[in-house]
This record gives structure tokens, sequence and C-alpha cells, in this order.
């Protein structure tokens, strides 16, 4: 049976507005998964009971890491949640960010 591979990269497209004025509704983005964020890097999480979610990396702990969206006024992060975001959940960090497809 061949040996399945999973790519280091992938895309992902933008939905919510939690990320603004950073990520805009509608751009996209390639991820690296299992890359290791730092302070300050746009991650992509999972959260309990919400879709994959792109946060921004804040302190890390012996919990996890704290993430934040860029927009406080939207969105479910680690303030709402009240804890971090375990290691296992963060499942790769930013590395490019083109620019938002025009409407």
């Amino acid at each position: 049976m061949p040996r399945q591979t999973r790519w280091p990269w992938f895309r992902a497209e933008v939905t919510g507005r939690s990320m603004l004025p950073t990520l805009a509704p509608g751009q996209r983005i390639w991820v690296r998964r299992g890359a290791r964020p730092r302070a300050g890097d746009l991650v992509v999480v999972r959260l309990p009971d919400r879709p994959l979610s792109v946060k921004r990396a804040g302190v890390r702990d012996a919990g996890g890491w704290w993430v934040e969206s860029d927009n406080p006024a939207e969105g479910t992060d680690s303030w709402t949640l009240g804890r971090p975001v375990p290691d296992c959940d963060v499942v790769g960090v930013v590395v490019s960010r083109p620019w938002a497809r025009r409407s």
C-alpha cells in the first residue's frame, strides 16, 4: 500500500472578521503545517466547536499558546475561552498572506 504523505504547506481562505485589519474575509493565506510559532506570528489553530481559525500567537506557557484576535470586537480567542490553546491544536504558522481580492 502506498505511503500517504501530508504536504507541509496548505492554502486556506479567511472567512471571518476576527483578524481585521490584518486579514480580510476572502483573503487567501499559505500555512506551514507543524511549524513552531513565535510570539507575534499568525497561526492556524483548532478551537472547540469551531472550524480552523487564524489567530495571533501571544505568550506560550505550560498549557500552550495564548492566542488573540486582531479585532477584539469579533471572534473567539484564548481570552474568551479562558485558557491557552494546547500545542497539539496549533496546526501551523501563516507564512504568506497575499493581498486580499477586491470585490
